[in-house]
């Protein structure tokens, strides 16, 4: 099982989306989980919202992410987007036979009203219905899915939302609930679990990476990688970003001259004067870039600093339609994320 997490606004619900697709390529079942709510995933695949069923939304091969083929066909992505009151009441009826009863429940409002009063009974259901697809078996004894992936919440939230089946166990000493939380827990905590933290080379999505990870240590819950989103390729060469802030005014116009942006005249002064207006706005870029390179390098740094496998994703300049989806599952896979 892959729980993807991330800061607000790194493109966490598009590396989950690419990554499944990623994995659906090896040929077999994956599945991608919303917990969040907000049908993130049926907006990626140009779909209608999804209801609380498994449903197949892609066939990928290896061709189809711009990869050679290896064999092995083609793979299924099916997504599920989870509705807590739906799923408490599934919990209700497998623990505890209620039929009827937990849909009468449903009617007075006490699914809402137990999600609601106890916060911790959401995340509970939601990593519990994660839990129980990736260990479910199908008829044949075999794992109904090869992979699941979770769009999980964001980063200063995740080790509390992972670790809250640790906490119902230890307030419920025995029973299914008991039961339950502990069968969790052993999922996520298991080696076949990987928190993935999505981030920029950015000062804020690192530092909430880097602090998201200590804590996950700590709570001893295992860490995937790093996935890098939204990498802008360099400009500049690092000769002249080093060079960016001295007085290049004389040698960036007679560059400008020398690529005709002065016009036919070869006077000077005539071509100094018809670049004159180019040179303050490209000399401006030019230390905006140089400042960015820089950040990113420091940023980069501290991600290296972490010792995780990291991976690249670039910044898609026309927004992330489909087949930037594919691409950047493509990308994953070149990199050996999946």
């Amino acid at each position: 099982m892959h729980v993807v997490s991330g800061k607000g606004g790194t493109g966490k619900t598009t590396l989950a989306a690419a990554l499944a697709l990623a994995l659906a390529a090896e040929g077999g079942r994956t599945l991608l989980i919303e917990v969040e709510g907000r049908q993130g995933i049926a907006e990626l695949f140009g779909m209608a919202a999804l209801p609380y069923e498994e449903r197949k939304v892609a066939t990928v091969s290896p061709a189809r992410l711009g990869l050679p083929g290896k064999g092995g066909g083609q793979g299924e992505l099916y997504a599920l987007a989870i509705d807590t009151e739906l799923a408490l009441l599934e919990y209700l009826e497998m623990f505890y036979k209620l039929g009827r009863a937990g849909k009468a429940l449903q009617k007075v409002g006490f699914v809402d009203f137990a999600t609601t009063i106890a916060p911790g009974v959401r995340d509970v259901l939601l990593t519990g219905k994660a839990c129980e697809a990736a260990r479910r078996k199908g008829p044949d004894g075999r794992p109904a899915y090869d992979a699941v992936v979770m769009d999980a919440p964001p980063t200063g939230r995740i080790t509390r939302f992972l670790n809250v089946n640790s906490e119902v166990a230890g307030l419920a000493r025995f029973g299914p609930i008991h039961s339950q939380a502990q069968a969790v827990m052993r999922v996520l905590r298991s080696p076949e679990t990987a928190v993935h933290f999505v981030t920029l080379l950015e000062e804020m999505p690192v530092q909430e990476t880097v602090d998201g990870i200590t804590e996950l240590r700590e709570a001893q819950l295992p860490v995937g990688g790093v996935l890098v989103n939204m990498v802008r390729p360099p400009v500049l060469d690092a000769a002249a970003v080093a060079a960016v802030h001295g007085d290049h005014r004389e040698e960036v116009a007679v560059a400008l001259g020398e690529a005709g942006l002065g016009g036919r005249s070869r006077k000077p002064e005539t071509v100094r004067a018809a670049v004159e207006p180019l040179l303050g706005p490209l000399l401006e870029q030019a230390r905006e870039h140089a400042e960015r390179v820089e950040l990113e390098r420091e940023q980069r740094a501290d991600l290296q600093q972490l010792k995780l496998p990291t991976y690249e994703l670039p910044l898609l300049g026309e927004g992330v339609d489909l087949g930037g989806l594919y691409r950047l599952a493509g990308e994953l896979k070149r990199q050996g994320a999946a």
